[in-house]
């Protein structure tokens, strides 16, 4: 019987391969098949390369290539490097607790709200242009600079950069939190290697392997992404993504067919990205490798520390600013360059701006609310159908869950979206919900799964011993136990819910609105009151959430110390 259950898998499993790789897969197909002629709703029933020769007869498509790989690929690998620098100077220090705070949180801000608070923050006209002049600079109009959508792609960097270093931190900060990592720290400091040497020859070989999935993921993210390039990335031409957008929605329905050809293009230069970064990590290896051999213990690490450190509160210092520039700018009635503060406030203006987009708002609340309790139910019976049946997560299993997350949103969603046009779904609020679910599960798996590895199995087999069946141990033992954990779990999902902003695009079809494509759409239109408050809102529905994740454990076990077992 045992064997017979080993050999089929759970029907959470199932249940899951079928919700991420069925549209990822069903997507793909409606891509590819259009991207060589065919597609019949449009007449066109016979394959051919021309939407291929039409892509590449495109203006500035070469030039929109680089920026999207050239952007996507260093600014991953430079947030990449000042999370591992920093956690090499600091990791264990108060200084390094006391930052984790500030980063946490930064998590929960969606990409669109980050770009539109760091637009008012660096653009010529913005608030540190406006802080050093004119007494510093001379300047009582806004300098004729091109700082925003400049044509190298260095804003949206930068911007990408301020978005993903707080993710992968926060992965670095689960994967620390392993058995012997401080006994690793202790043989490091026994030999006389210096903090940083300890971190890169004996701590980083663990625990990369358990960040290197959510890497590769913000590799393929970076590379197709669309509303942080709206708003900060170059706009003669473009990067490639945002032109995918443009030719996907135009009037002349056979530039779908080029723009499913232009869709495969990005695919394969994500692809390439993720390529060419797996071979600057097999030559970082190598080169670490023959530091292991070197005997060099590097004890004084002193200026690596201090770069680590100002690097850290730089990002930090940027995105609390932004966010700060975004309150200010929502309640602004008037803020006339060279000012630093504006001339005049407006709340009235702000309430009517709420009324009128309590439609979006609506709807975003209620797409964020189904899909993150759809993505945490569905998480929890995964995790205890595998613990019943006494399987641990494999490879395989990881990888289909971060599928969605390795591959280009716009590789597979046009495929997706002409899916659910045949079958009459597009624009409806399910497919909408089962957009955001693909692009939410993986992130729900990855908040719950260490939580619920690390809970003593012990409460379980003692309740088991007393006669207590499987369904009251999950609820009565198992769930209390993890309050704190499944609502941080139900905190980020609503957070990745509320940033989704293409799979709202292309799959809501105009009839499903979302405060985050509305402020997209205002940050391009100049609006920025409008702007602020929209990104304002993208900003408190996920930070609520995580006030309540952290109140309702508060309140509920406050007499209760051992039932807070997740903190040990």
């Amino acid at each position: 019987m045992t064997s017979r259950r080993a050999r089929f898998p759970e029907i959470p499993t199932v249940l899951v391969a079928a919700l991420l790789a069925g549209p990822v897969l069903a997507g793909l197909a409606g891509t590819v098949l259009p991207a060589f002629g065919y597609l019949p709703v449009l007449g066109y029933d016979s394959f051919s390369l021309a939407p291929f020769k039409d892509l590449f007869a495109v203006p500035g498509l070469a030039v929109s290539a680089k920026l999207s790989f050239a952007t996507g690929l260093s600014a991953s690998l430079l947030s990449l490097a000042i999370v591992l620098v920093f956690t090499a100077g600091w990791s264990g220090t108060a200084t390094f607790r006391r930052l984790t705070r500030f980063v946490s949180p930064l998590l929960s801000v969606p990409h669109a709200a980050a770009a539109i608070g760091l637009a008012f923050l660096i653009a010529p006209s913005g608030f540190l242009v406006r802080a050093v002049s004119p007494w510093a600079t001379g300047w009582t109009r806004p300098p004729d600079v091109l700082i925003l959508n400049d044509p190298l792609g260095l804003a949206m960097t930068f911007g990408l950069v301020a978005k993903e270093v707080p993710f992968l931190f926060l992965m670095t900060l689960a994967a620390l939190n392993r058995p012997h990592i401080r006994d690793a720290y202790r043989a490091g400091a026994s030999l006389g290697y210096g903090r940083m040497a300890t971190f890169f020859k004996i701590v980083l070989p663990q625990i990369y392997p358990l960040i290197r999935l959510p890497m590769l993921a913000v590799i393929a993210y970076a590379t197709s992404v669309v509303d942080v390039a709206v708003i900060l990335g170059p706009t003669t031409p473009a990067p490639l993504a945002p032109r995918l957008v443009t030719w996907m929605s135009d009037p002349d329905l056979s530039r779908r067919l080029m723009a499913s050809a232009g869709a495969l293009l990005q695919l394969g230069l994500t692809t390439g990205a993720l390529l060419c970064y797996l071979v600057l990590e097999r030559l970082a290896r190598s080169v670490l490798l023959r530091g292991l051999s070197s005997g060099q213990r590097r004890r004084r690490d002193g200026p690596g520390r201090i770069a680590g450190l100002v690097l850290m509160v730089a990002v930090i210092a940027v995105m609390v600013l932004s966010l700060m520039l975004l309150g200010l700018w929502s309640t602004t009635r008037s803020w006339w360059f060279p000012a630093v503060l504006p001339q005049s406030w407006d709340l009235t203006r702000l309430a009517d701006t709420v009324t009128m987009g309590a439609p979006a708002l609506w709807a975003t609340l209620a797409l964020a609310a189904a899909a993150a309790g759809l993505a945490t139910g569905l998480t929890l019976w995964l995790l205890e159908a595998r613990d019943q049946s006494g399987r641990r997560a494999g490879n395989k299993l990881k990888v289909l869950v971060f599928l969605p997350l390795l591959l280009p949103q716009i590789g597979f969603l046009f495929g997706l979206q002409m899916l659910f046009l045949r079958i009459g779904l597009s624009g409806s609020f399910s497919a909408v919900l089962l957009a955001h679910l693909v692009f939410v599960f993986p992130y729900a798996v990855l908040s719950l799964s260490d939580p619920w590895s690390r809970l003593d199995p012990r409460y379980a087999k003692a309740a088991a011993a007393i006669g207590a069946s499987r369904m009251r141990i999950f609820w009565q033992i198992r769930l209390p136990l993890l309050l704190r954990p499944v609502l941080v779990t139900l905190a980020v999902a609503a957070a990745v819910s509320v940033g989704q902003y293409l799979p709202t695009l292309m799959i809501g079809a105009g009839r499903i609105v979302t405060i985050t494509s509305e402020s997209v759409a205002l940050a391009s239109g100049g609006n920025r009151p409008a702007a602020a408050l929209y990104a304002l809102m993208q900003l408190l529905i996920p930070l609520a959430g995580f006030v309540l994740a952290a109140l309702v454990p508060a309140v509920l076990h406050r007499n209760r110390a051992a039932m807070r077992l997740e903190r040990r």
